[in-house]
């Protein structure tokens, strides 16, 4: 910058010829713009002192006009469509070249105009008066001879003349007002009509003399900056040239890393350094991501597309976890038992896996009027297909409601064939020792998968012969992972498969552990430097690849939101009637596996809540006997000394009067029904004498 002269942007761009692109600039003082230190719609609108800018392109915009008279400016578009006239100068010309250098490259298109002389001309044996006005014609050039120009004069008496004057003419000429028009765009065209002072043909608008300056809207690239900026030229900030002095400057372009995986194949492997690190709240919860320091070096080996699965652990006590691995994992799996928290879940589960078996593992009761079938735990049922049943109002038998059901066969246990089978079965079918039962999609449940399968998979062929979701175990490890982070669980699940854009990177201290980087899911800006490889340019290192990387909640729900934007949402249960709100309430009927193994079990708590001696509901307590004879009670006699009462026993207490309810009822015996189905336990004597007793007493509490 030393020894070189500075100035405005807008003067340098100006003057700038097109052909001579690229330019460096280095900005000598700085500019704050438009209140904002920022990026506006991809302008940049801040400089600071010292700042190198490459100028690669200029784009004409608008045009300023600056009113000389009182420094007034304003723009105009470069399309404006108003006509300008030129302003005589008022400095006269010492010569006819000098006039004529001024005009238009285009010169021909200008002619004629005209211009007066102040004093006398001698051309040859031709003299022209001073003050006569003189119309340019033409402009002749000949080789070997002086250039002329080819004037028409007037004379007295409407005469004229034509006269060619050599351009070296010498005397004190001043241009003619010219009724020539130009417009914006044939004015900023010419760099000696630039330099000319226009008015308005229209002279409403301005009839005082215009300065017009083009401004131009800069395309250029800076050093940290990823795109091509875009500033006008009009910004107050002085620069210099330094085309010559900064040539060897390296502009460092950052890229994010979709941008790096776009980049071609000859490009890896290569040194980057990190411009910009990855966010705090990150997507992925793995050792390499810490290391990642603003400056430091990574090496870019190759980019791919890898194959990947997400794995999920089950909800526990513990936070749950979450891993994204490559489908090279060389561990071993086992296949587990999914659980099913409806039936909703269930139909999801049997569309993509058909003849699919569960077990109950909670009870239900029937509810016939939603059609809830009746489980108990332990049934087996497998999944035959989806249909769709009636559900009957008993109110109005015209008003019935047809609901989406899963279609399920109750498979029997060997031990369940003497059962008598002696209920109602209008809503069932007997094929082949197999019970038919509609299970609504609304219904909730509890089920677990019944598996049979105990065949060791690798993680690429359990996606090629099961459908997702899928419950495993890893029961052999990766042997290639210095620790394996999947074998402390004792089930994974397989959420999804997906095939992501990768790049394999290393430390530059650790080339040979390497890691890979998905693109699309990690956030942050490096640039590739010239820096050489660490290690010889024909013996690159064996590479371990770390497989399993951690991710964290947030890019699970992420994911979801991605895959599952367009999924329906469990079916509604159907509305419930007011008539049918009472039936609702009535004990269910029990399966028959139920009944079975309830039989050798004592009387359920609902019977001995309305246990009574007759059998019958139990009347309202009496009142006390001192209120059924309407007499006072008794008046309290005065107290004994103390020596009475050390020699006696104390004495009752005769507040309250009460009745020795010592009479015993004596109960009929009832003989037992032996060919009674009913196998009830016998109520115990003393219990029912105390149970009589409370009835008869709970009046004095």
């Amino acid at each position: 910058m030393a020894g070189t002269t500075a100035l405005s942007l807008q003067q340098f761009i100006a003057s700038l010829d097109k052909s001579c692109l690229p330019k460096i600039l280095q900005v000598c003082s700085g500019v704050y713009f438009q209140g904002s230190i920022y990026e506006l719609s991809g302008s940049e609108v801040c400089f600071s002192t010292g700042d190198l800018i490459k100028v690669i392109d200029i784009e004409l915009l608008s045009v300023s006009c600056e009113d000389i008279s009182n420094d007034e400016k304003f723009e105009l578009p470069i399309n404006h469509t108003g006509l300008f006239k030129v302003v005589p100068e008022d400095m006269p010309y010492t010569s006819v070249e000098e006039m004529v250098s001024l005009r238009p490259l285009d010169l021909e298109s200008c002619l004629p105009f005209t211009f007066t002389n102040h004093s006398k001309i001698t051309v040859g044996n031709f003299t022209l008066g001073a003050g006569r006005a003189l119309t340019v014609l033409s402009i002749e050039r000949r080789e070997g001879e002086v250039d002329h120009v080819r004037c028409h004069v007037k004379g007295q008496q409407e005469t004229s003349a034509e006269v060619c004057i050599p351009l070296s003419a010498q005397g004190e000429f001043k241009e003619c007002e010219s009724e020539e028009r130009f417009t914006l765009r044939e004015i900023m065209s010419s760099p000696c009509l630039c330099s000319r002072k226009f008015r308005f043909i229209n002279t409403t608008k301005c009839d005082r003399p215009l300065v017009l300056c083009p401004i131009y809207q800069v395309h250029a690239i800076m050093s940290m900056r990823k795109n091509v900026l875009k500033f006008p030229s009009s910004l107050e900030v002085d620069v210099v040239d330094a085309t010559e002095l900064c040539e060897d400057v390296n502009f460092v372009t950052p890229l994010s890393l979709t941008e790096v995986f776009s980049q071609p194949e000859e490009s890896f492997p290569a040194v980057v350094e990190i411009l910009e690190v990855p966010e705090t709240r990150s997507l992925f919860k793995c050792s390499w991501l810490s290391e990642m320091k603003l400056g430091s070096n990574l090496i870019f080996h190759k980019k791919s597309s890898t194959a990947m699965v997400l794995l999920s652990s089950l909800k526990s006590r513990k936070s749950q976890q979450f891993f994204l691995v490559s489908q090279q994992y060389s561990g071993r799996f086992r296949r587990r038992p999914r659980e099913f928290n409806s039936v909703y879940e269930l139909h999801v589960a049997s569309s993509q896996a058909p003849a699919l078996k569960v077990g109950v593992t909670r009870s239900c009761e029937e509810v016939e009027e939603e059609g809830l079938p009746a489980l108990s735990v332990g049934d087996q049922l497998e999944v035959v297909r989806c249909e769709t049943m009636r559900l009957p109002c008993e109110s109005n038998k015209e008003q019935t409601q047809f609901v989406e059901a899963l279609l399920c066969r109750r498979l029997q246990d060997p031990d369940d064939g003497d059962d008598d089978d002696d209920e109602d079965e209008d809503e069932v079918k007997q094929e082949n020792g197999k019970e038919e039962i509609f299970l609504p999609l609304y219904m909730q449940g509890h089920f677990v998968e019944v598996l049979s399968d105990s065949k060791k998979y690798k993680l690429k062929d359990l996606g090629k012969e099961f459908s997702l979701p899928l419950n495993v175990k890893v029961v052999s490890r990766d042997t290639e992972l210095e620790a394996d982070p999947l074998t402390g669980f004792a089930c994974l699940r397989i959420e999804a498969a997906m095939l992501e854009p990768t790049i394999q990177a290393s430390f530059a201290h650790r080339p040979e552990h390497c890691f890979e980087i998905p693109t699309e899911w990690l956030s942050m800006s490096v640039h590739f430097t010239k820096d050489p490889l660490p290690w010889p340019s024909s013996q690159p290192p064996k590479c371990h690849l770390d497989r399993v990387t951690e991710v964290t909640d947030m890019f699970f729900y992420e994911f979801r939101k991605q895959g599952n934007s367009d999924a329906a949402p469990p079916p509604r249960p159907p509305k419930r009637n007011m008539s049918t709100s009472k039936s609702l309430k009535t004990p269910s009927k029990p399966s028959k596996k139920s009944i079975k193994k309830s039989s050798n079990k004592s009387v359920p708590s609902t019977e001995l809540a309305t246990l009574t001696l007759d059998s019958k509901r139990r009347p309202p307590a009496p009142p006390p006997p001192g209120i059924l004879t309407g007499q006072p009670p008794p008046l309290v006699p005065r107290k004994h000394s103390a020596a009475e009462v050390t020699k006696g026993n104390a004495r009752p207490n005769t507040y309250v009067q009460r009745e020795d309810s010592k009479k015993k009822v004596d109960l009929p015996e009832i003989a037992p029904d032996v060919d009674s189905d009913h196998d009830y336990e016998t109520v115990d004597e003393t219990f029912v004498t105390i149970l009589k007793a409370a009835q008869e007493n709970v009046m004095f509490y």
